[in-house]
């Protein structure tokens, strides 16, 4: 079994990196990862399509969301999908960050048709991965096992492959939405041995890329303040990540915390307009301390991100009538922004001239 990288490898693959530049990527006719990979909605021209925008503005990488169940339901299909969603990133001069393990909305996922978007709700769809079924049964454990280790040995040495994301916001879902401390714990309890067994499945394919694991909740600002799930996630990433929608203050703060911990950096989530997360504050910051970024999404579509979270407990339209939350270009390729997108043409291409 391989061993975590140490600080001094990290830093010398984060070198060879160009200064890392993305967003979160769903394609505008999937409501989530099922709906994006199954084999009946899986839309390579569609995605193709929209990555040219990614490109367009600049972006060199995506981050892209997995699921166990597409693994369950036909390992070969689902491997040759990936293979294929991989070739068109890198027509664009994309890398990708695939994301293994998901806490995020709905706890019961299900394969088959998805559901249609429920109108005015941000993220009306999106599932768990694994469901909270399978994390409470020990018996269902060695399929995951099956899948991270079927999906990162196929793909550990393909240079299209940025980095591993193991399991995206574990202690988040339904049940520590509010960020109960009794129900983060009983989640806790649940998540971190699992994460710390995938971790090694992902590790035991002596993969090339780095694996890692975002922290987003809390004060950063000295280990022992971190939760059992944090210190499972950077005690066992082999670069750090993180996810941020704060002001740029607010960013750089944490940036500055989490530099203490001796490796590179992704913030693997930002950009929330009406909460100050845009980028014209935020890349500046992170160009000057050599943060990688991955904003939250690219093209408006079924997810129906660019309303607001709380959208998610509160139906209602009006979310139609603001600034958007996340998200850059109309399903047609308006931007929504025609500033901000000429903002992220000057910074890329900036970057460019002086690399």
């Amino acid at each position: 079994m391989g061993n975590r990288w140490t600080p001094e490898a990290a830093h010398r693959w984060f070198a060879r990196q160009p200064w890392l530049v993305g967003c979160n990527f769903t394609p505008s006719n999937a409501i989530n990862q099922l709906e994006m990979w199954q084999a009946g909605s899986f839309d390579l021209a569609t995605i193709d399509r929209e990555l040219e925008l990614a490109a367009s503005v600049g972006m060199n990488s995506v981050r892209v969301y997995l699921h166990d169940l597409l693994w369950l339901d036909d390992a070969a299909a689902f491997l040759a999908r990936i293979d294929a969603f991989l070739a068109v990133a890198d027509r664009h001069g994309i890398r990708t960050m695939l994301v293994l393990f998901d806490s995020c909305w709905h706890p019961e996922p299900a394969l088959g048709p998805q559901p249609q978007p429920r109108e005015g709700v941000h993220n009306s769809g999106w599932v768990q991965s694994p469901g909270v079924a399978v994390l409470r049964n020990p018996d269902e454990h060695a399929r995951l096992e099956d899948y991270v280790r079927g999906v990162v040995g196929r793909f550990g040495q393909d240079r299209r492959v940025l980095a591993w994301d193991i399991w995206n916001e574990p202690d988040n879902g339904p049940e520590v939405a509010l960020c109960d401390p009794a129900a983060l714990k009983a989640k806790a309890d649940l998540v971190v041995p699992l994460l710390v067994e995938a971790f090694g499945w992902a590790r035991a394919m002596q993969p090339m890329q780095p694996l890692t694991s975002g922290i987003w909740l809390g004060d950063w600002s000295a280990p022992d303040l971190l939760s059992p799930i944090q210190q499972a996630q950077t005690s066992h990433s082999d670069v750090i990540s993180f996810h941020n929608y704060g002001i740029a203050e607010d960013f750089a703060q944490r940036v500055k915390w989490l530099k203490t911990m001796g490796r590179p950096l992704l913030c693997t989530e930002y950009m929330a307009r009406p909460a100050g997360s845009t980028f014209q504050a935020i890349l500046p910051i992170a160009k000057e301390e050599q943060v990688g970024t991955f904003c939250w999404g690219l093209v408006k579509g079924k997810t129906q991100t660019h309303l607001p979270w709380d959208k998610w407990e509160n139906p209602n339209l009006e979310g139609l009538k603001e600034k958007w939350f996340h998200d850059i270009f109309d399903a047609d390729g308006t931007p929504h922004d025609e500033s901000e997108v000429a903002f992220l043409r000057l910074i890329n291409r900036l970057d460019e001239m002086t690399a």
